[in-house]
C-alpha cells in the first residue's frame, strides 16, 4: 500500500508540470523573509484546498514566489490533490492554440477538474482583451469548485488597471482575491544568495 501510495504521488508531482522541486522542508522561514512559520505550515495541510479558496503569493523579482509555489503545490500532491503548474504567459499561449485547433473547450473542461491551479509570473506582460477573456472563462469555471494560486511581482492594488476592459477585471478580480489567503514576501533575492559567486578579487 505504501508503494502505491508513493507511486501515486510521484505521478501526481509529475502531472503537476514543476519547473523545480520544491517542499515545505526546503522553505527559509526566516522572519527576514515576511513568512509566518505557522501560516505556511497550515497551508501546508491543504485545508484550504478542500474549501475551494485561494492563495496569492506577493513579493519582489527573485524573492523565492515560484519556488513557495511549488513547494505548496508538491504539498497538496501529498494530500492526494491534483495540480498543475503553469507561468501565464505560457498558458495564454496554450489557450490561443486551442482556439485555433478546436480544442478550446476540452482544455477548458481539463483545467476546471484540476483541484489547485498555479499561476505563476501574474499580470508580468502585457494582457490583451481576448486572453482576459480566457481567464475569466478559467476562473469563472474555478469560483467555488476548486482553488487557485497565483505568484505575482505587483502589488494586488496595481491589478485592476492591467486588464484593459474594467468589466473584466471586476470580474477576475471578484473570483481570485476575495476569497484569497496572502503572502508577502521580502527580503533579498533568493537567485542573488543561492549563487554564492566569488568575490572579485582585487
Amino acid at each position: 500500500m505504501t508503494l502505491r501510495q508513493d507511486h501515486r504521488l510521484q505521478r501526481r508531482i509529475k502531472l503537476a508540470a514543476f519547473p523545480q522541486s520544491a517542499t515545505v522542508e526546503d522553505l527559509d522561514l526566516s522572519p527576514a523573509r515576511g513568512l509566518e512559520r505557522r501560516f505556511v505550515l497550515e497551508l501546508a495541510q491543504s485545508l484550504w484546498i478542500d474549501q475551494h479558496l485561494n492563495t496569492l503569493i506577493l513579493g519582489p523579482t527573485g524573492s523565492g514566489k515560484s519556488f513557495l509555489s511549488c513547494a505548496l503545490g508538491t504539498a497538496a500532491c501529498r494530500t492526494d490533490h491534483s495540480v498543475r503548474y503553469f507561468r501565464t504567459s505560457r498558458l495564454l499561449f496554450q489557450l490561443a492554440q486551442a482556439h485555433l485547433d478546436g480544442s478550446y473547450s476540452s482544455l477548458l473542461e481539463s483545467l476546471a477538474k484540476i483541484d489547485l491551479l498555479i499561476l505563476d509570473d501574474w499580470l508580468r506582460d502585457p494582457i490583451s482583451i481576448a486572453e482576459t477573456r480566457d481567464l475569466l472563462e478559467i476562473l469563472d469555471d474555478r469560483f467555488g469548485r476548486s482553488s487557485t494560486l497565483v505568484a505575482s511581482q505587483l502589488p494586488v492594488s496595481e491589478w485592476f488597471t492591467q486588464f484593459p476592459s474594467p468589466t473584466h477585471a471586476d470580474s477576475i478580480l471578484d473570483r481570485l482575491i476575495h476569497n484569497a489567503y496572502r503572502l508577502n514576501l521580502t527580503g533579498d533575492s533568493q537567485r542573488k544568495l543561492r549563487a554564492n559567486l566569488p568575490m572579485p578579487s582585487t
